[in-house]
C-alpha cells in the first residue's frame, strides 16, 4: 500500500558531515520506484533545501518547522506570527542584547551585525552571517524567526511570550513558532489538502522540532544519534545516521 514518507533533514538524511550518504539516496530512489511518495519535513528555509530537493528529485516539503508546505511544486499552506508579536519579541530581545534572523522561503535576513551566536549556529548549516535589516519583517513576508538565546535565557522568553513557541535547535539559538506550529501540523495540512490518510504517513526524524510528527502519525522512525525525546516519541529507533541507518529502517518497514 502507497505511503507517503516524511524525512527530516538535519541528522536523519544528512550524516555528521552534513552530507547524504549514498545509502540513503539509494533507499529514497528504491521506494520510490515501489510506489511510495518522497517528502522533506524540515525546520529549514525552502532556500537551504535546494540541493537535496534537486538531489532526490523531490517537490514536496515542509518547511520552516511547519509555516509553509509546498506539495508538488505548489504551495499549499503558510503560516506566520503576527509582526505586532515579532517587534515586541525584537524590542524585547534589544534589551537583552539577543539578536533575531528573519527568513523566508528565499532568504534570511539579521537585526544585528557582529555576533558570535549568530554567526557560529548559522556556520552549523553552512551558511554565512546574513545581511542586516531590523525592519525586514515589516514589509517583507516572515515564515520563520530565529532568537538568539541561551538555554538557560529561554524560560523568560517562554514567560514573556505565550503566544508563541521557542523550539532549540542549537546552544545558542531557539525557533520561534506561531502557538500549535510544528512538522506535524504542517503535514496535517498537506494531509488534508490532497485527502491523504495519516494512518499511511511514516516520519523519520532526530531532534526536538520532530517530536510532534514522531508521535501523530501511522509509524515513525527515529535515528539512533537522535535526542532521547524523539527516540521515546518514535515507533522504532533505527541505526545512527552515519552507519545507514536510514536505509536500514527502509528495509526492516519493507519500503525496499
Amino acid at each position: 500500500m502507497k505511503k507517503i514518507l516524511f524525512f527530516d533533514v538535519d541528522g536523519t538524511l544528512y550524516n555528521s558531515d552534513k552530507k547524504l550518504p549514498a545509502s540513503a539516496k539509494e533507499a529514497i530512489f528504491k521506494a520510490r520506484e515501489n510506489g511510495h511518495e518522497i517528502a522533506i519535513a524540515t525546520g529549514r528555509a525552502p532556500f537551504m533545501i535546494k540541493d537535496i530537493l534537486e538531489e532526490l528529485e523531490i517537490d514536496t516539503y515542509v518547511t520552516f518547522n511547519g509555516q509553509y508546505v509546498v506539495y508538488q511544486g505548489k504551495v499549499v499552506y503558510t503560516d506566520q506570527i503576527d509582526n505586532e508579536t515579532l517587534t515586541e519579541i525584537l524590542e524585547f530581545g534589544a534589551q537583552r542584547n539577543h539578536p533575531l534572523v528573519f527568513l523566508n522561503e528565499k532568504e534570511m535576513i539579521a537585526t544585528e551585525s557582529d555576533y558570535e551566536s549568530v554567526e557560529s549556529s548559522l556556520a552549523t548549516l553552512q551558511y554565512p552571517y546574513p545581511q542586516i535589516d531590523p525592519q525586514y519583517y515589516l514589509h517583507t513576508p516572515v515564515y520563520q524567526t530565529l532568537v538568539f538565546i541561551e538555554e538557560e535565557e529561554q524560560p523568560i522568553y517562554e514567560q514573556q511570550f505565550p503566544q508563541v513557541q521557542f523550539i532549540r535547535w542549537h546552544p545558542f539559538s531557539c525557533d520561534v513558532l506561531p502557538a500549535g506550529g510544528s512538522k506535524a501540523n504542517g503535514i496535517r495540512k498537506l494531509l488534508e489538502k490532497i485527502n491523504f490518510p495519516v494512518e499511511d504517513v511514516i516520519t523519520f526524524g532526530d531532534g526536538l522540532n520532530d517530536i510532534e510528527m514522531l508521535s501523530e502519525f501511522g509509524y515513525s522512525v527515529a535515528m539512533e544519534n537522535g535526542h532521547e525525546r524523539a527516540k521515546e516519541a518514535a515507533s522504532m529507533i533505527t541505526g545512527h545516521v552515519d552507519n545507514g541507518g536510514l536505509a536500514d529502517a527502509m528495509k526492516k518497514l519493507k519500503l525496499i
